[in-house]
């Protein structure tokens, strides 16, 4: 079983209350994450990870194992936040202190190649980009899936997320200053 999780999949499938709650404390951080850096609220992020896990307990029987459980997860968690979108205007910016106090458990991407500074600089302009690529770049490099596991949890082909965080990159470096840049390649 390449996937830490299948075990306990089939363990919760079995009415393991144990598997589940293990299955919720593996994934819960990654979910919330994920919609915390997308909706720019923490009780919104809260509300909408509770929702995800409901969703997931009652798909649980139709999981197939085709993907990684946590890619399937984040497809669920993708519906559930495009639901949420379509019912709620998502462009609500979020203030500079909301992002600076977002540090990860881990360093993003983002936070390795550049300070503070500069990672808050680069998380207000993803939040500039449209709906699709901003979460392919959420999924890709804050969540850490890889490309083929992004296109999956999108629903969409490999190459379509490709092109998402292409184009999401030349946004990106075409509103970061000269001096941004060479900080961002120390």
């Amino acid at each position: 079983m390449s996937d830490p999780s299948e075990h306990l999949v089939e363990q919760a499938r079995a009415g393991d209350r144990a598997a589940a709650v293990e299955l919720v404390g593996l994934h819960y951080e990654h979910v919330f994450a994920y919609f915390r850096r997308l909706c720019g609220s923490d009780a919104d992020a809260a509300d909408l990870t509770q929702k995800t896990f409901a969703k997931v307990w009652v798909a649980l029987p139709s999981f197939q194992g085709r993907a990684r459980f946590a890619t399937w997860i984040h497809g669920i968690a993708h519906h559930v936040l495009a639901d949420w979108w379509r019912r709620k205007d998502p462009l609500e910016s979020a203030s500079d202190e909301w992002w600076e106090a977002r540090a990860a458990d881990s360093p993003s991407p983002f936070e390795d190649a550049a300070e503070r500074e500069l990672a808050a600089r680069l998380y207000a302009l993803v939040g500039q980009l449209d709906a699709e690529k901003r979460e392919a770049v959420h999924l890709h490099y804050f969540q850490g899936l890889t490309l083929a596991e992004t296109a999956d949890a999108l629903g969409v082909a490999a190459s379509t997320v490709k092109y998402r965080l292409r184009e999401a990159l030349e946004f990106l470096r075409a509103r970061m200053t000269e001096s941004e840049l060479k900080a961002n390649a120390r």
